[in-house]
């Protein structure tokens, strides 16, 4: 008894010894603060950092919400209340070049009892973002909390009630990115249902008419634009986008200044390409009895790890049958994280030989400063473009960009850059994923080098239309055509899988057979309708059998290869179903009469009273058969898309059944 117990003991320690445990602990972030009557010092108690070999410095950033409809940027901010009142703030801790998630953050309730400093801050001014901002905390992580602020103000002449839209979950991707968890408001806005965003007939047929008009509607803007087209606006953003929350605003003072506070959870099935670009928009209308709105489109990239310095690309589900009409975005972002200011900053970045380097356009760019005029030394502030066979330099010359280190600088989103720009595609070039990075030089540093941005390509759809011969060595007298369709990726590149079904229709027999001809006794003797007896004949039977089979055959997945533009060449099986089958078979006897002038007496003439036809017909019944074949071959023409002639080699499993296929494809 001891020693089971002993065993028991070992066998589960052993368990237990080769169990991983998980690591639950979660680093966490306290809100800390001192109070003075209204005025309020906010501190941020974090874990320590985890620096990623080889990055930059790991560092915190912070987004504070002081629960009053006011933010800040800043490591310890300072507040001044303007009212008496429980204040809820938050806080969001971002944890940049370190290994591991962001530290969590409980709110924390501040109550304001006195008021001795009458000078209190006021939500900053957006005049300058024409009165309507859209931005989030940091880049969306999966399976992580972001928060995303809507900033508006009132730039009438007089106090005006409104309404507010966010659309979110981009309709291009498969699954929704983002979960919305919580709204916070702080100036009585109120939600609407989403039914209120189609509350015109119009709407609808707008709606319609943009989605038909292209797969995903291209966003025009990427800043804050003016309209007066709301139903347009609405009707391409439902396009867009699957969700949307709106929120309505009353008696809101001319020039005053609001913001939401929106937290977002990134869902597990987020995109994984940390190189694709999300987005959101928001619409802003000012006065509700008018059409007149803003619209600004807030685009974000995915990442895995909170890197300030990044490359991506829109180009992660690329349309290949319009990518003619496609220019394609491509966006690199910095930091400067020295102790001082950058005065020159030198991205080279890679460039895929797909894409046509003479199409360069910078987009937009910050610091923001103009193009370099060539072949001249200028003393104000530039951006430099070289072209390299495999590279484009881009160099921002006579700039200031202050260092996340540097003395003095409170604010870090002034120590970022960043240069978007758009190429399209070359004449000729393949349906290929592509990936390129940048190499960021601070004046005289060592390189930064980021993460690829990844260019793919939908798999798209072909559908091919086929017919032919098919030729059976084995099979007497064989005719067989076949009308069919097939469906492949769309212009695939090199190897590609391939489904196809046919209708085959074969005929085989239906050829007369003699057998040769005998003398027979007639027992018992026949006597003919004028009297005369015969008691021996000669006789000569022939008979006929003609089987008709109708197929479908289909090919499951056969393995393509495009050695090039012309020659294709494929391999994989094929099951034939036999739809039907009909046996024909005809027997004709045929009497001659003894011709007695030579002797021995030979064959005379054909007795047509004692001639005897026998006919039957057999059918199978349908689908009860099924025939396996593998096949390999060749096609001449235009492998990927378009005409193309081929020739197929088909080695069935039943015996006599090989045959060779003939073909004319079209590939759609």
């Amino acid at each position: 008894m001891k020693k089971l117990v002993l065993l028991l003991l070992l066998v589960t320690s052993l368990m237990f010894s080769q169990t991983k445990a998980k690591d639950t602990l979660t680093r966490k972030a306290t809100i800390g603060y001192d109070k003075k009557a209204n005025q309020v010092s906010f501190k941020a108690d974090t874990p320590p950092l985890n620096q990623v070999s080889g990055a930059p410095p790991a560092s915190y950033s912070y987004f504070w919400e002081f629960g009053d409809g006011s933010y800040s940027k800043v490591k310890e901010p300072k507040k001044v209340y303007k009212k008496k009142a429980d204040f809820k703030v938050n806080l969001a801790v971002t944890n940049n070049y370190d290994n591991g998630k962001p530290p969590t953050t409980r709110p924390k309730t501040v109550a304001v009892t006195e008021i001795t400093d009458d000078k209190s801050d006021e939500i900053a001014s957006i005049e300058t973002e024409e009165g309507f901002k859209l931005f989030s905390n940091r880049e969306p992580v999966p399976e992580e909390e972001m928060v995303v602020v809507m900033s508006y103000q009132n730039l009438l002449n007089y106090v005006s009630s409104g309404k507010l839209y966010l659309f979110y979950n981009d309709k291009e991707f498969k699954k929704k990115n983002f979960e919305l968890l919580e709204t916070r408001t702080h100036f009585g806005e109120k939600e609407v249902q989403e039914n209120g965003v189609a509350c015109v007939d119009e709407l609808n047929n707008l709606y319609q008419n943009v989605a038909s008009a292209n797969d995903y509607p291209s966003f025009r803007n990427s800043f804050t634009t003016d309209d007066e087209n709301l139903e347009m606006t609405l009707a391409e953003s439902k396009a867009l986008f699957s969700d949307v929350k709106i929120l309505e605003f009353d008696n809101m003072n001319a020039k005053e200044t609001r913001n939401i506070f929106m937290t977002f959870k990134t869902t597990p099935e987020m995109i994984k390409d940390t190189s694709a670009t999300v987005k959101m928009r928001g619409v802003y209308v000012p006065d509700r009895n008018y059409k007149n709105h803003k619209k600004k489109t807030l685009e974000m990239e995915i990442v895995t790890s909170h890197d300030p310095n990044k490359m991506s690309s829109n180009g992660t589900s690329i349309n290949y049958r319009l990518v003619r009409l496609k220019t394609t975005n491509f966006k690199t972002r910095f930091q400067n994280n020295g102790e001082g200011p950058a005065r020159t900053i030198r991205l080279e970045t890679d460039i895929p030989e797909m894409f046509d380097k003479k199409t360069l356009q910078i987009v937009d760019s910050y610091p923001k400063c103009p193009i370099c005029p060539k072949g001249e030394n200028v003393t104000y502030s530039c951006i430099d473009t070289i072209i390299k066979k495999d590279q484009i330099h881009f160099t921002f010359k006579n700039i200031y960009l202050p260092g996340s280190n540097q003395k003095n600088v409170m604010e870090r989103d002034s120590t970022k850059g960043f240069v978007k720009y758009s190429m399209k595609f070359a004449k000729d070039f393949h349906k290929v994923k592509t990936k390129s990075k940048t190499s960021i030089f601070f004046d005289k540093n060592e390189p930064v080098i980021t993460n690829y941005a990844v260019t793919k390509f939908k798999p798209g759809i072909s559908i091919g239309a086929k017919a032919g011969y098919n030729y059976f060595a084995k099979q007497d007298n064989a005719q067989s055509y076949f009308l069919g369709a097939t469906i492949s990726p769309y212009k695939s590149y090199r190897f590609y899988w391939q489904s196809e079904v046919y209708f085959n229709h074969l005929e085989t027999g239906g050829t007369t057979t003699l057998s040769d001809v005998t003398l027979q006794q007639l027992n018992p003797p026949i006597i003919l309708s004028n009297g005369t007896v015969v008691d021996a004949a000669y006789v000569q039977t022939s008979s006929n059998t003609k089987i008709t089979r109708n197929f479908i055959d289909i090919v499951p997945a056969s393995l393509r290869y495009n050695i090039n533009n012309y020659i294709g060449i494929g391999a994989g099986p094929q099951f034939s179903l036999i739809m039907s089958e009909k046996t024909a078979y005809e027997r004709y006897k045929k009497y001659y009469a003894l011709d007695f002038n030579h002797t021995p007496p030979t064959q005379g003439d054909e007795i047509p009273s004692l001639e005897e036809n026998y006919s039957s017909t057999s059918t199978m019944t349908p689908f009860r058969k099924v025939q396996g074949s593998i096949f390999a071959d060749v096609t001449f023409g235009f492998a990927r898309i378009g005409p193309s002639l081929g020739v197929r080699y088909y080695k069935n499993f039943v015996q006599g059944f090989d045959y060779c296929q003939f073909y004319a494809i079209y590939k759609f």
